[in-house]
C-alpha cells in the first residue's frame, strides 16, 4: 500500500493551514483566492478553517481514544493510494508517494472519505464510516468491504468519498522524504 500527498509545486509538499494561526491561514486562503482563482482552496467557504479545526480536534480526541500516537498537534494529510481527481485541486499539480511500511502504524488514523463530509453533521447518509475514525487494521478492513472510493466513485456520483483520508500524527517519516 502507497499514501500519496497531493499539493501544488508552487507552495511545496506538506505545508498545513492548521500548522498557522487562524487569522494567517484566512490570510493565505484570501492570498491563495486572489492568485489561484482555478484551485480548489480558492472556493472554500469564509468557515473553513474554523471547521476544519473543529474536525481535527474531533480525529484527535477519537485517535487519542484508539491509543493512537499523536506527535503532532495537528495531522498531515495523505490519501490511500493514487487519486488523480486530486490533481484537480491544484493549478500546478504533484504528489509524493511513500510506502506504508515507511509509517510507524500508531502515528495513523484514517476516514472512508474526506474528514469534512465524513465528520460533517449535514451529511446523514447513516453509512456506517460516517462520524468514524481508523486504525490501519480496521481500514484494511472496510477496504475489503467496500474498495477504494477512486475506483467506485471517481467522478462523485455515489456520494462525497473519493477517496481514504489518512490523517499522520507524526513529522518522521515525512521529514526523510521531503527536503
Amino acid at each position: 500500500m502507497y499514501l500519496y500527498h497531493y499539493y501544488d509545486k508552487s507552495d511545496g509538499a506538506f505545508k498545513n493551514l492548521s500548522d498557522l494561526t487562524v487569522e494567517d491561514a484566512k490570510e493565505l486562503l484570501l492570498k491563495i483566492k486572489r492568485e489561484r482563482p482555478n484551485a480548489l482552496a480558492s472556493a472554500r467557504h469564509e468557515s473553513y478553517i474554523e471547521t476544519r479545526l473543529g474536525y481535527e480536534d474531533m480525529a484527535r480526541r477519537l485517535f487519542a481514544e484508539k491509543d493512537g500516537k499523536i506527535l503532532r498537534k495537528a495531522p498531515h494529510y495523505m490519501v490511500v493510494e493514487a487519486c488523480p481527481w486530486l490533481c484537480s485541486w491544484f493549478e500546478n499539480p504533484a504528489y509524493i508517494k511513500i510506502p506504508i511500511n515507511e509509517f510507524d502504524l500508531s502515528t495513523l488514523s484514517f476516514t472512508y472519505g474526506d474528514m469534512h463530509p465524513t465528520f460533517s453533521p449535514r451529511v446523514n447518509d447513516r453509512k456506517e464510516y460516517r462520524k468514524q475514525l481508523y486504525l490501519y487494521k480496521d481500514i484494511l478492513k472496510l477496504i475489503n468491504k467496500y474498495g477504494l472510493p477512486q475506483e467506485w466513485n471517481a467522478d462523485g456520483r455515489y456520494g462525497p468519498e473519493r477517496y481514504i483520508e489518512v490523517q499522520v500524527w507524526s513529522d518522521e517519516t515525512i521529514s526523510r522524504f521531503v527536503k
